[in-house]
């Protein structure tokens, strides 16, 4: 819509504005997620020629009604423009910016965005599963809240013997957005060769509650199964010695009591 404003003076053609409607230093909107926001941005010409200037936005999902304006001399343009809340955008503040292009200079209007909602940190592991050929933990992190979120992890297994794994919390090098999944992968390099173990994983970030999940494993190399068929038959074959010990030791004494009972 344009609105005829004509200027005091003509001053020169570098002289022309872009601001937020009605004088407002910045562009302020806020709504919850899932609308669609709308605002005005006025484009002052005060030059004697027609001004024609490109709109365009960063940082933010921004629309306008139209992408390229002329604005006629000694005019005001009003330029409506909207932003988008995608339905997954965490509550809170979020900044962008409008800039209007003419070829002789670039003018940026602030956009400050909040959205509204209640904040929940809320963070899940799932799928936890232990590859028994490589060690490798596969697990996937979901975030079920309404903010961001900067996962931590840590790891912990014990086996039939005791603690075979404990890798104490650390941050993960990544962020969930709300309902974003993840899947990722943990090394395990020096797994137990003959064990039954359980493995737990716990993941947290901050303002949310901690969250357990575990998986069962049992490892069996065939080295391991090798040797420790080779204890067996060797503590089978030392029993067999001993028991035809005691009996040739036990035949011994029955010939030597038989032989004293003659007369």
């Amino acid at each position: 819509a344009l609105v005829g404003a004509v200027a005091a003076a003509p001053p020169g053609p570098r002289d022309w504005t872009a601001a937020p409607a009605a004088g407002r230093p910045y562009a302020y909107l806020e709504g919850p997620a899932g609308s669609v926001l709308q605002d005005t941005l006025s484009l002052t010409n005060p030059g004697a020629r027609p001004l024609t200037v490109r709109l365009s936005g960063q940082g933010a999902p921004v629309s306008f009604a139209a992408r390229t304006v002329t604005v006629p001399a000694r005019t005001r343009a009003d330029v409506p423009f909207a932003v988008t809340v995608t339905a997954d955008t965490p509550p809170g503040e979020l900044r962008g910016t409008v800039r209007a292009t003419a070829p002789d200079r670039e003018v940026r209007v602030d956009l400050r965005l909040r959205v509204s909602g209640p904040r929940l940190a809320a963070l899940t592991v799932e799928g936890v599963h232990v590859d028994t050929t490589t060690g490798t933990l596969r697990y996937t992190l979901v975030n079920r809240g309404t903010t961001v979120l900067a996962p931590h992890l840590a790891v912990h297994a014990e086996g039939v013997l005791g603690t075979v794994l404990d890798r104490p919390d650390r941050p993960l090098p990544l962020t969930l957005r709300p309902g974003e999944r993840a899947t990722r992968t943990e090394p395990w390099p020096d797994p137990p060769a003959l064990d039954s173990v359980t493995v737990r994983l716990t993941v947290g970030a901050p303002g949310a509650a901690p969250a357990t999940a575990r998986a069962e494993a049992s490892f069996a190399s065939s080295p391991a199964l090798t040797g420790a068929a080779g204890l067996l038959l060797a503590a089978a074959g030392g029993g067999g010695y001993a028991v035809r010990a005691v009996r040739r030791r036990g035949k011994s004494r029955t010939q030597r009591t038989s032989a004293g009972a003659t007369p």
